[in-house]
């Protein structure tokens, strides 16, 4: 049983590390992007260095209190708040930013939880390298929290996830032990490999402090377009088509259907659509080639072959970097739009590939048995992850709609995982997602799970409610 991080517990831990900053929570530490659920007032502890949170973990678990780590807040399954149960201490890393090192000739660097997805990017590039996990949020979004959650973002497609860019841990687990992990090395078969344990597991068995990254060269040369296709079908197959040209160059291949577009219109986005007669659907695609390779070269050739085959109609080739801002900028800025006009129900689904386009057909018309829904289906088609989002008719009320919620959420869950899908693609489990996970998870698995989490974390201190229900 777990006891409440209550005033008497702090004045405790303050006397015990008199240089840790301490102090009641403000707003900012008790609410998550889309106001689904907001945590009772706490206390926020910042760690300066590893050694802080070693003894913040073994103070909370001599007192039996919980820890949320929390990193950049931009998390959306509510694994960043805890609305209920003994009142957790919020442990924040943005402390812990330092760049700890770079190694160029090994196309690597080492760097704190606590610094942005961005500020890791800066640091790559000051040594002209490319790191490449990146999404909308990368400016507050910090490095724990992403490999917490093993994040995607925009070029899985090419790099991979959060856990394919880590090359080494370190961190703080249950008991207040430091797991020195961050080694530099692409081959290291030395037993279980507790790098990725921790990553993916949103807290739950530690806390990482510090990660060795793996970079990638920059590329010289990228192009970037928008284009209109026919359906998603065409766009699968323009996918396949565009690998056949450019190969392993394609870091992005965004799927978005019009009504993102719609939103962010209905919601006062000045955004232009590069196409005049805006399509209902089309896709975003980037080339990055090295030296030597004329990307755009390759994406002309590319889209007029794939014209002759009528997998795409229209387009629009960035020729500026403010153009490639701007096209990006439509794709990034669907999310707030979408929260702006206010979804129904929202999912973070993947499915195997060639899947997808059946998949869309088949759940829109489900969907629409039950009600007249407007679906905004858009996301990551080249590794096969799709935001799936339903909102209200124009011009109606979604609370007319809220009682629906549930039952269309596990409508959208039971096919996707009916064709091999998963229900939470990249955003994690959290604590919105428990239930589905007891019901959609392998039972296996989730006795492997349970086991690893009673091994190591036994008095439940981690996280508690977050991925497994707390028993």
């Amino acid at each position: 049983m777990l006891n409440d991080a209550n005033s008497s517990f702090a004045e405790k831990l303050s006397s015990a590390l008199p240089d840790l900053t301490l102090g009641p929570a403000d707003t900012a530490y008790l609410e998550e992007p889309r106001d689904l659920s907001k945590a009772r007032k706490g206390f926020v502890a910042k760690p300066t260095n590893t050694g802080e949170v070693a003894a913040l973990v073994r103070a909370c678990g001599d007192a039996s209190v919980g820890i949320v780590p929390y990193g950049g807040g931009t998390g959306l399954v509510v694994g960043q708040i805890s609305p209920e149960g003994p009142i957790p201490l919020t442990v924040s890393l943005e402390k812990m930013t330092a760049i700890r090192a770079s190694y160029p000739a090994e196309d690597a660097l080492i760097a704190e939880a606590g610094a942005t997805i961005a500020q890791v990017q800066d640091a790559a590039e000051d040594i002209g390298r490319l790191f490449p996990l990146s999404y909308a949020s990368q400016d507050s979004a910090r490095l724990g929290g992403g490999l917490s959650v093993n994040s995607g973002g925009l070029n899985v497609l090419r790099y991979g996830m959060a856990r394919d860019v880590c090359l080494g841990i370190e961190a703080v687990l249950p008991n207040g032990d430091v797991f020195h992990g961050l080694k530099r090395l692409r081959k290291d078969n030395t037993g279980y490999d507790l790098r990725h344990l921790l990553i993916g597991a949103e807290g739950t068995l530690g806390i990482i402090t510090a990660a060795a990254l793996k970079l990638s060269p920059r590329p010289t040369s990228t192009c970037t377009a928008m284009l209109a296709v026919p359906n998603p079908a065409a766009a699968l197959d323009l996918l396949s088509h565009f690998r056949d040209h450019a190969g392993e160059a394609i870091s992005a291949f965004e799927l978005m259907s019009r009504h993102g577009f719609d939103f962010q219109a209905e919601s006062g986005m000045d955004l232009r659509h590069p196409i005049a007669d805006i399509p209902e659907w089309c896709v975003l695609i980037e080339i990055g080639t090295g030296p030597g390779a004329d990307p755009e070269a390759i994406m002309l050739a590319a889209f007029e072959t794939a014209a002759e085959r009528e997998l795409v109609y229209d387009g629009a080739i960035a020729q500026s970097g403010q153009q490639r801002a701007d096209f990006w900028a439509l794709r990034e800025n669907i999310p707030a739009a979408n929260r702006r006009v206010g979804a129904i129900a929202s999912h973070d689904i993947s499915l195997p590939i060639s899947e997808l386009p059946d998949f869309l057909v088949e759940a829109e018309k489900a969907i629409t048995e039950i009600a007249k829904l407007r679906i905004n289906a858009f996301g990551h088609l080249g590794d096969g992850n799709l935001h799936y989002n339903l909102f209200a008719p124009n011009g109606e009320d979604r609370s007319a709609y809220r009682h629906l919620a549930s039952q269309l959420t596990t409508l959208v869950h039971d096919m996707v995982v009916a064709r091999g899908g998963s229900f939470s693609a990249e955003h994690g489990i959290g604590r919105l997602k428990t239930a589905a996970l007891q019901t959609y998870g392998d039972p296996a698995k989730l006795a492997a799970m349970r086991a690893i989490k009673a091994a190591l974390d036994p008095k439940g201190i981690m996280n508690p409610g977050a991925v497994l229900p707390q028993t």
